[in-house]
């Protein structure tokens, strides 16, 4: 009963020195969530709040980025228009982000789909192994979470905040909350 607990006491403080390590971790809120409504971006060239197709003026980094912030938000249906308005849908960080919003949404097993084509196009994807991991966890099977968690560990993410967010759900059943 205790064990959990102690796993959990032991990681937190990597967890604090993780997060701020690597660019898998939360984003920070920028004026697309706090300036812009409706599913805008913040526009940094016209410093205004646009929808994500508007005339493709917005390039993938910055679709991206508004992507994590808005899941990260809880704000899926604008994650998922900011993923529709990106050029390259078979991209791995497209695939990633679709099966988190899907999960968060409470298809697991649509989100599974959208992990496995992510870590076919790169194995290396620590962020999908941790999402899927976190899944696995959230139903309760921790077998296959530690399964990621060791592939996390071998392609080099020991010490990032894709372990210990992985961690923290084979600890706590519960996936990452933002």
């Amino acid at each position: 009963m205790f064990r959990p607990a102690l796993t959990l006491a032991l990681v937190l403080p990597a967890c604090a020195f993780a997060a701020g390590s690597d660019t898998t971790t939360p984003p920070k809120p920028t004026e697309t969530t706090t300036a812009c409504t409706d599913g805008k971006i913040w526009d940094a060239g016209t410093e205004t709040c646009v929808p994500p197709a508007q005339e493709s003026r917005l390039d993938d980094d910055t679709l991206y980025g508004a992507v994590r912030e808005f899941a990260y938000a809880g704000q899926y249906g604008a994650a998922v228009a900011a993923l529709d308005a990106m050029s390259d849908q078979g991209d791995d960080r497209v695939l990633t982000y679709r099966g988190f919003t899907l999960r968060k949404l409470g298809k697991p097993d649509a989100a599974q789909a959208f992990y496995d084509r992510a870590i076919a196009r790169n194995p290396d994807n620590i962020l999908a192994r941790s999402y899927m991991g976190q899944g696995f966890a959230e139903r309760g099977r921790t077998d296959l979470a530690r399964l990621q968690l060791a592939q996390i560990r071998a392609r080099g993410g020991a010490g990032s905040w894709a372990e210990t967010a992985l961690v923290q759900a084979i600890v706590t059943g519960q996936g990452y909350g933002y």
